[in-house]
């Protein structure tokens, strides 16, 4: 008791106790181990716990130096933790005496224990380890924001292609694994699903703001126009007509432009989440190794994925690669080539504003696109052009407005048209497979025969699929069916589009007749 007093003396005196109160540690451990094989036996005459009174004084002088020691802990230091673990070891050695000693009183030492409120010396340690968890990770999610406002997605800015700040994020978070690792603490499994749990919760953050602004598909997707009739004025009414509607966008947006979300723009996104997505396997691959050199880990440890892989944000990835991938094609499609599609195609006569001009931008944007994109996701982005490009194709052909106009002979010049853009992504074998192919193309080969059917069959089977949607409220009255954008050959708007835009007699009283349409927007 003596030993152990002068040593707490002394370390009131010192200018660096930490270590101090390791050594006490270890010196009080030896005065324990004395009272029990020296003086203990001789005292049981006196006291038939004598070894159990004596550490349990002994466990509460220590408890109350260490209770300021931790009081006074501002940050997690290898001194810090070399006195709690060393407390640990002393209470575990106190109690081991204190149980022994007692093991044939009524309580089994209950009481003795009682007397030894826990030192909770790994429950300090697990703190410190959070609290250096929490400040890691909001260092981190700090520099997110400050780079990502300062990320100019530029696919010269890195030979892969891919954002200089997705290197830096990953190698952070490579390093803070190091640095957690490499922390003296006996506990790395059970706070290592804390840091996991963090360094997700970064990188998902990452991607959401990477992708924040971006747009999707609905972004670009044009509000269907209102249902009107086609126009039937003069032919040099309708080319005049072509002149004035592509003078509204002069030219095709350039890919190469300064917005952050421009087509190149929005493909180094998705080459940066793709390779945030593949670097996240690498990385777990080396926490398990980590894990395993760690010394306190076992089998169970590293046997099963709990708390050791990134659960948010590999899906947070292939959602931003999904979402940025649509947005691209709809932005090319809808946006970037506006003027040579919505504005080009089949305004007037369809024989003479045919949809070679939309073929050849569309050419040049995939080859740069292919060039600018990893291989790995190249497949997805130009199968997202093509479902935009045939969308679009449709929605010239169903919702294009009264400037166009289509006889029944000019159904040929539309599905040549239709083979021509579907070429384009079969590139001759060197594309898209045939497969996904025909699969994005099943709506257009469906609603194209629509086009060579003759206005009275397209009148008759107008009246039945309303008469089958509608029920018997539509015998009287044919309701207007409304706009889904859900083309369909049985569906009654898809039906009613072919009618509006068909330069026919039949179609022309039939309409006039039953909804009096409007020829203008």
């Amino acid at each position: 008791m003596e030993k152990a007093d002068s040593s707490r003396r002394a370390s009131r005196h010192q200018p660096n106790p930490l270590p101090v109160l390791a050594i006490l540690a270890k010196d009080v451990g030896e005065q324990a181990s004395k009272e029990k094989e020296i003086f203990s036996p001789i005292l049981k005459r006196w006291h038939p716990f004598a070894a159990g009174v004596a550490v349990a004084t002994l466990h509460v002088c220590y408890g109350n130096e260490l209770k300021q020691f931790v009081s006074s802990i501002t940050e997690l230091t290898p001194d810090a933790v070399q006195v709690l673990r060393a407390a640990d070891k002393l209470e575990k050695d106190l109690v081991q005496i204190a149980v022994e000693d007692s093991v044939d009183s009524d309580d089994g030492g209950k009481a003795i224990i009682r007397e030894m409120p826990p030192f909770e010396a790994e429950g300090a340690i697990a703190n410190m380890v959070k609290d250096w968890i929490k400040m890691r990770i909001d260092r981190l999610k700090e520099w997110v924001d400050r780079n990502l406002q300062q990320e100019v997605w530029n696919p010269q800015a890195n030979e892969g292609g891919f954002a200089p700040s997705a290197v830096e994020v990953l190698r952070i978070i490579d390093e803070t694994l190091d640095a957690f690792f490499l922390l003296p603490i006996p506990m790395h499994p059970a706070l290592l699903p804390d840091l996991m749990s963090g360094l997700d919760r970064c990188l998902q953050y990452y991607v959401s703001k990477a992708k924040s602004g971006c747009g999707s598909r609905n972004t670009y997707v044009p509000t269907m126009p209102a249902l009107t009739r086609c126009t039937t004025a003069t032919k040099l009414w309708k080319k005049k007509d072509k002149t004035l509607n592509t003078k509204r966008n002069p030219q095709v947006a350039t890919m190469n432009s300064d917005n952050s979300s421009g087509v190149l723009q929005l493909c180094v996104r998705i080459n940066t989440f793709h390779r945030i997505r593949t670097e996240l396997e690498v990385l777990e691959k080396r926490i398990i190794t980590l894990l395993r050199n760690s010394e306190s880990a076992h089998v169970e440890d590293f046997s099963n994925g709990l708390g050791k892989k990134f659960e948010i944000s590999p899906a947070a990835c292939i959602e931003g690669i999904q979402q940025l991938s649509e947005a691209v094609g709809y932005r090319i499609v809808f946006h970037d080539l506006s003027p040579v599609l919505w504005d080009g195609l089949y305004i007037g006569e369809p024989s003479s504003s045919r949809i070679e001009p939309f073929l050849q931008e569309l050419e040049k944007n995939l080859t740069i696109i292919s060039n600018t994109v990893n291989e790995r996701v190249r497949t997805r982005i130009i199968a997202d052009i093509m479902k935009a490009s045939f969308d679009g194709f449709l929605v010239v052909l169903l919702a294009g407005g009264p400037s166009r106009i289509f006889t029944q002979q000019d159904s040929q010049i539309i599905e040549d048209d239709f083979k021509s853009l579907k070429d384009v992504f079969w590139a001759n074998g060197d594309g898209l497979p045939v497969d996904i192919i025909n699969k994005s193309s099943t709506t257009v080969r469906d609603v194209l025969p629509l086009f060579r059917t003759d206005a009275e069959s397209l009148i008759e089977r107008f009246r039945r699929s309303t008469l089958e949607t509608y029920g018997s409220s539509a015998k009287s009255r044919l309701p207007l069916p409304p706009t889904s954008g859900q083309w369909n050959p049985t569906e009654p708007n898809t039906l009613l589009r072919v009618l509006c835009y068909r330069n026919d007699d039949a179609a022309s009283k039939f309409l006039k007749k039953t909804y009096n349409l409007p020829k203008k927007l």
